[in-house]
């Protein structure tokens, strides 16, 4: 009769009055209740004592390796703190807090599921995976606004930029609008401070685009005047500006979810604060569970005082284009976008007679074919 038959108590009680009746055989009694002999003599010496036969605990009375209670406070502390990091980043904090002995990521995990800090349906979302990263800082900013949320007296529109490959994040603002004045203001007090990045990766939508054919814009000619390639996401593939789009969830969850602001000043403190904690508090895994400060430098090309006007090649034919778009060419009225209004644009030379390419700055707008019209000519 096997303990699991029946109450583990019941069993042992049984075996202890069996064992004691006289002319019992130990080793018959141990085969019947399928226990060792060591096991039978534990039972009969605690009985014997008058001890209980409940389970003890096989926990050690000291534990040498046992998180002390300081960390514990320390590790519920930072997830009280900071609800949506997890055990690798807050043992990377911790170690930066210089917090001895420091838990394994796996122990913190643990803590946190005994404080009830862990929803196990919420962890499962947080896998971590492989993207591509630009070599170095100011290779490429990426730059979107993030869906607006109202507060007590209208709607705030977060304006971000983040550096691919360090992920600091450039420019976290709470704007009124997604105006062209809005972005080129905020962006200009970032060009000044950070310096001005090789290229900017944006969507297709306004200010910066109308659409994935309409992709020169106010904005973009400004940004290509100061030397900046202005490239655009492909249509309906939000990931190609990833990190961006990864840095709006945390922003969500870390600041704006169940939060209610009064006004935009409001929204910019908050802001301003969890930026501080995102670049140099935070660790980010993609990166190593490095914080995007230690990767990121400031870039060496200044933002210039006055705006430089595009350069072209000796060879390029330059037009100053009208106000509705036109532009005149070896006799030809040439459209292009409205937004080059007043801007000097070049016709390029191309390897095959009669074609050019139309560019400004290092940008090509399209491509003009000039044969047809020579043939009848």
């Amino acid at each position: 009769m096997p303990w699991s038959e029946v109450s583990r108590m019941d069993s042992r009680l049984e075996f202890i009055g069996l064992a004691r009746a006289e002319g019992s055989t130990l080793s018959a009694l141990c085969r019947r209740f399928g226990i060792s002999r060591k096991i039978a003599y534990k039972w009969l010496e605690r009985a014997a004592l008058g001890e209980g036969l409940e389970d003890r605990s096989r926990r050690p009375l000291v534990s040498p390796s046992q998180t002390g209670s300081a960390t514990e406070a320390a590790v519920v502390g930072l997830r009280i703190e900071h609800p949506t990091w997890g055990g690798r980043k807050i043992r990377h904090r911790l170690l930066a807090l210089d917090v001895s002995p420091a838990p394994a990521a796996s122990t913190i995990c643990d803590i946190l599921r005994r404080h009830g800090l862990i929803d196990p349906d919420e962890a499962l979302k947080h896998a971590a995976f492989q993207s591509f990263e630009h070599p170095r800082p100011n290779a490429l900013w990426q730059m979107d606004f993030k869906g607006h949320f109202g507060y007590a007296a209208g709607r705030c529109h977060p304006l971000t930029v983040l550096d691919d490959h360090s992920r600091f994040s450039i420019c976290l603002a709470a704007c009124e609008n997604e105006r062209t004045d809005t972005v080129r203001e905020q962006l200009t007090a970032r060009f000044q401070l950070y310096g001005l990045p090789e290229r900017i990766n944006v969507d297709n939508g306004s200010p910066w685009g109308a659409g994935p054919d309409y992709r020169f814009t106010p904005l973009t000619i400004w940004l290509a005047r100061l030397g900046i390639k202005v490239s655009h996401s492909r249509p309906y593939h939000p990931q190609t500006n990833g990190k961006d789009e990864r840095f709006h969830r945390t922003l969500k969850a870390d600041v704006i979810h169940s939060r209610v602001f009064a006004d935009l000043a409001q929204c910019q403190q908050a802001f301003d604060h969890w930026r501080i904690i995102y670049n140099t508090e935070r660790p980010h895994e993609a990166i190593g569970m490095a914080v995007p400060a230690s990767r990121y430098r400031v870039s060496p090309r200044p933002f210039p005082d006055i705006l430089p006007e595009p350069e072209y090649r000796p060879d390029d034919l330059v037009r100053k284009v009208q106000q509705g778009g036109e532009v005149s060419f070896k006799g030809r009225v040439v459209e292009v976008p409205k937004a080059f209004a007043g801007q000097r644009i070049g016709f390029r030379s191309t390897q095959t007679d009669g074609v050019w390419d139309i560019v400004f700055a290092a940008h090509h707008i399209a491509q003009l074919d000039l044969r047809d019209v020579i043939r009848h000519s």
